[in-house]
């Protein structure tokens, strides 16, 4: 089994990237829709709908992504092995992929707050968690090609 994953690297790697961007993707728009949401009047049609767009972008693009991205890049842990555990540049790529990964925790939460009336944080607030996901994902990617360390 091992050798048949290893023989197909590459398309395990393409698809990791696939929902690597797609999860991303999302993690840019999810805050985006979160403040059109809080400029939205309270129980009215535009709320309905932020509520209905959020959910639909939690559960059909994000959360299916995250999984998928967490299997595929385990997987590739698995069969670089103890090399690439060894390499800095992974160690730093790694925490901040959690870190990114709780981000996502933290959306999905503002989403169940949203979906029930509340407002977590003001619009100003979420201008600036807007950026997060796009900085990590900068540093990520230099982390990967260059690796530095």
């Amino acid at each position: 089994m091992k050798n048949f994953l290893f023989d197909n690297y590459l398309w395990i790697k393409s698809l990791h990237l696939i929902f690597v961007i797609a999860f991303m993707a999302g993690m840019m728009y999810l805050p985006r829709l979160f403040i059109y949401h809080h400029q939205a009047a309270k129980g009215g049609e535009a709320e309905t709908f932020f509520i209905k767009m959020e959910g639909r972008l939690l559960r059909g693009i994000l959360n299916p992504s995250i999984i998928l991205l967490w299997v595929l890049g385990l997987l590739m842990l698995w069969l670089q092995g103890s090399p690439l555990m060894a390499s800095g540049w992974f160690g730093v790529k790694f925490a901040l992929a959690l870190l990114i990964s709780g981000i996502h925790g933290f959306y999905a939460w503002a989403c169940k707050k949203f979906a029930r009336g509340e407002r977590p944080l003001s619009e100003k607030q979420w201008r600036w968690i807007n950026e997060a996901p796009f900085i990590l994902m900068i540093a990520i990617v230099f982390l990967v090609i260059v690796k530095p360390f």
